[in-house]
């Protein structure tokens, strides 16, 4: 039988919004900015606000018929442009956009600082879209349509209150719509659990019911396949986290796929892709988790499962992702955690060819293809010291060309890359990059700032970073990534390594990769800090109660850290498949040892950190750094300080210039901690 916990004193912080709860937290921002506030700090919050604000940064595009659409923040812009160009407008030296949406002037106009979350254009018209505008920085989002001729919201157009909403174009005058319709219409997990159809000039609550899923799932949605000559619609039911069931409605009802509920699958023109997350066996093969499938629909629906291998994993090398052209399959491949593209011709044989004249040693991410018309494809390359660029390229005409590259924030040429494996506690080998200035004398005296993430299937790749570059490197630290097992580096079986019961190994990987940049004398413990966020938060919050020894200094970023009581707290429920559920006796037995609220112990030494969270944030919450923060305070734990923005959602800041000085804050305490 489970030993019960000792009450929990800190229950009234879990009221997000009560008027005690917030008073906390605001006094205890005012502390942590006072703690770390100096001229020094100032310096640094301008100097990263210029890489935020810059100029020079370059604008993704996603591309929607002849135009390429952007979002924007600048100094000038705090909550955004959204805006569009053509490709010659693109390519030259001083892109001219046409402005589409001012953020900031509609917030000023309808008194709401409104947050832009994203854009659906109507597929094959885009002259409407469907805006997703939050109040706060949270995932609730009020959705509008929006006229791109007039430049305004039309008069009929669709307008959905202020919900974690999932919706998506039928034709002009419908589209499905998955949110809160009211009493029982929203899952555990705090999101939709019906799909329905609603047209131009009905009420949400006159809208068609498609579909209904339980309320322990975890949502449900609906999307219309716009493809020419593919035409049809299908509804997605997301069990939990990595369960889902893919559905085709027909006249005659709903027809379910038959493939694996752990499998990512996908349906382009005639082909149905399946990548199962663990192993397979249909039509007399047997195929591994991460491999890539695919047969022709009717064929699978008829019964067949004579499937083509795309792709078959190894012990080195990954499928991140795909994306389709108008004749191929682009697969974007992770070997050792680097990127290469490959392209596939569908049909016999799926003819397959690199995609040459792309960044070496970089990560590689297919920003943009348009599979209904050509096959171009937009290429985001970046690596630690290599500023980012955009590149376009035509499968089977000229090499991919450089079209926007971002300018450089700190002098590259001083610093190297390398790549090194520590070794776990099972033997396993966890891969780490390194980012140091050349020539690191290996004396143990570098402050060093460790960093991972180890969960939900998400690899964490190089990446150029002008604000890494500004607040740690150029000032003499040396920047570490661990791709430890949780993540998505090697796969899904990388992944599950470190599920539910098996979490901890994510925890040793990261630890051993701690202990082994001690022992090749790159720093000490009292030099070396830890930073995580989300599930990385949970991570650090680990190394915080269960490595402590090892670290100087740890920030702990919109975190989980109450795993009893996770699954309760905004969407928690939704995380079950990852982590467990702790109302279960028998796996509260395991989660309990990965719960850092409940591991912390009086008498022990632990090192400075730093919490921080965002009222808004309503997907983990601000309550779990705050309880954490404020247990450590009762317990007489020096040097905990917490930090809470009331806007910024899970990202935690709102605007360019709140993210610089979280940014700030965050690598000024770290620096002066691990002196």
């Amino acid at each position: 039988m489970t030993p019960e916990l000792p009450t929990d004193e800190n229950l009234w912080l879990e009221d997000i919004h009560g008027p005690d709860a917030l008073a906390w937290a605001s006094a205890q921002s005012e502390a942590a900015l006072a703690a770390v506030s100096s001229p020094e700090l100032d310096v640094l919050t301008g100097r990263l606000l210029e890489v935020i604000d810059s100029e020079e940064r370059v604008p993704f595009t996603a591309k929607h018929g002849e135009f390429y659409y952007n979002f924007w923040r600048d100094r000038e812009h705090p909550r955004g442009l959204w805006r569009r160009t053509t490709l010659e407008g693109y390519r030259a030296e001083t892109t001219t956009w046409e402005v589409l949406l001012d953020v900031d002037r509609l917030g000023a106009e309808e008194g709401t600082e409104w947050v832009f979350s994203r854009a659906q254009l109507l597929p094959h018209d885009n002259t409407r879209a469907l805006l997703s505008l939050s109040p706060d920085g949270g995932d609730a989002v009020t959705v509008r349509e929006f006229d791109l001729g007039s430049l305004s919201f039309p008069s009929d157009g669709f307008v959905l209150p202020t919900a974690k909403s999932r919706v998506s174009w039928i034709d002009r005058d419908t589209i499905f719509v998955a949110t809160d319709f009211g009493e029982g219409t929203m899952t555990a997990s705090s999101y939709p659990r019906t799909v329905r159809r609603l047209r131009r000039g009905q009420s949400p609550a006159d809208a068609e019911l498609i579909h209904e899923v339980g309320p322990d799932d975890l949502s449900v949605g609906a999307v219309h396949d716009h493809t020419p000559g593919f035409e049809r619609d299908l509804v997605f039911e997301d069990l939990d986290f990595y369960r889902s069931r893919t559905l085709l409605l027909t006249d005659d009802g709903l027809i379910r796929l038959e493939t694996p509920e752990d499998a990512d699958v996908e349906i382009h023109e005639r082909w149905l892709l399946v990548q199962p997350r663990s192993e397979w066996e249909t039509g007399g093969g047997t195929y591994p988790a991460g491999s890539l499938l695919a047969i022709e629909l009717d064929r699978f629906l008829a019964g067949r499962r004579d499937v083509e291998v795309l792709f078959r994993p190894d012990a080195r090398t990954a499928l991140e992702g795909w994306s389709w052209t108008r004749h191929h399959l682009i697969l974007t491949l992770l070997v050792d955690v680097t990127s290469r593209l490959v392209a596939l011709r569908p049909g016999d044989g799926w003819a397959r060819r690199d995609l040459t004249g792309l960044p070496a040693l970089s990560t590689l991410r297919v920003a943009d293809t348009d599979p209904d018309e050509s096959d171009e494809f937009w290429v985001q390359a970046t690596g630690f010291t290599t500023p980012t660029s955009v590149l376009r390229g035509v499968i089977g005409e000229a090499e991919p060309e450089v079209l926007k590259t971002s300018a450089a924030f700190f002098d590259a040429a001083r610093f190297e890359v390398q790549q090194h494996w520590a070794v776990s506690d099972d033997g396993t080998r966890v891969p780490y990059f390194q980012v140091a200035r050349r020539g690191l004398v290996l004396d143990g005296s570098h402050r060093t700032l460790l960093s991972g993430y180890g969960g939900f299937q998400i690899a964490r790749l190089p990446e150029y970073s002008g604000v890494i570059g500004r607040a740690w490197l150029e000032r003499g630290g040396v920047f570490v990534l661990a791709g430890i097992r949780g993540g998505g580096e090697y796969g899904p079986a990388w992944h599950t390594a470190a599920l539910k019961r098996n979490r901890p190994r994510a925890y040793e990987d990261f630890a051993a990769v701690a202990r082994d940049l001690v022992s090749r004398g790159v720093t000490s413990p009292a030099r070396l800090g830890a930073e995580g966020r989300s599930n990385g938060g949970l991570l650090v919050g680990n190394m915080l109660t269960g490595y402590p020894e090892l670290f100087g200094a740890i920030v702990c970023g919109v975190p989980l850290l109450d795993m009893r009581r996770y699954t309760h707290l905004s969407a928690g429920a939704s995380w079950i498949a990852e982590y467990g559920d702790p109302d279960d006796p028998d796996e509260w037995d395991f989660i309990r040892g990965f719960s850092p609220y409940h591991l912390l112990r009086e008498g022990v030494h632990y090192p400075p950190v730093l919490f921080y969270a965002a009222t808004s944030d309503d997907r983990v919450g601000p309550v779990q750094a705050r309880k954490m923060a404020a247990r450590m305070q009762a317990m007489g734990v020096p040097d905990v300080l917490y930090y809470e923005n009331a806007d910024g959602g899970h990202g935690g800041a709102v605007d360019n210039r709140h993210s610089a000085r979280l940014f700030a804050l965050m690598y000024e305490f770290l620096w002066r901690r691990l002196g």
